[in-house]
């Protein structure tokens, strides 16, 4: 009796497990049916995993490009601040001298007496004034402000005047212009020495 319900178990046991194969073969055809029909369109599996490698692609990618751009660092390579002008002959007397203008923004003047070296900023907001020859004056172009040979303002929103910049004579004979120390005529520096030069 014991080998008869060994048996029947056995057979019941292949069975089950043929029965389970069968079914397993059913649903994988009907999946297959299922991709079919649907035309070579990804599964919600398939998009979410893509989505998922894309995503780890793109910050692998900017963390890769973020160090890479560490190894060069930003640095800004500026011109030095003081600068020979030349010899005081080179200029005229009673001129007006701009040009340093485009590389130093400073205006170089020659009165009877000696030289000054103006910075080309205008106080307002920081723009560069013009010097206009035949009204013997320096004009800002973006606010109008005015301001005489001198550096003194007259017209405009132009707070204050112009700012003077340290002048000297170097051993070779030949003017030199510090734009790192400058003189401002509100405070009562433009007497300071180093903010005129006798010659």
């Amino acid at each position: 009796m014991a080998t008869g319900e060994a048996t029947a178990a056995k057979v019941e046991a292949g069975d089950l497990s043929a029965q389970r194969r069968d079914e397993q073969r059913l649903e994988r055809a009907k999946r297959e049916r299922e991709k079919a029909a649907m035309g070579g369109l990804w599964s919600r599996r398939d998009v979410m995993g893509r989505l998922g490698w894309v995503l780890f692609g793109g910050f692998s990618l900017v963390t890769l490009l973020s160090a890479l751009r560490s190894a060069f660092p930003r640095v800004l390579f500026l011109p030095p601040s003081t600068f020979k002008a030349g010899f005081p002959k080179d200029f005229a007397l009673g001129a007006v001298s701009d040009k340093f203008t485009k590389d130093y923004r400073v205006w170089i003047v020659r009165e009877t007496d000696g030289f000054y070296a103006l910075w080309a900023k205008c106080t307002h907001l920081g723009c560069t004034p013009r010097w206009l020859v035949a009204e013997n004056k320096f004009k800002c172009p973006c606010h109008g402000s005015g301001f005489y040979r001198s550096g003194i303002n007259f017209e405009g929103p132009a707070p204050r005047p112009l700012e003077r910049l340290k002048i000297a004579l170097a051993d070779d004979g030949q003017i030199v212009v510090d734009k790192s120390v400058k003189f401002l005529f509100e405070k009562g520096q433009w007497g300071k020495p180093g903010s005129f030069l006798k010659g």
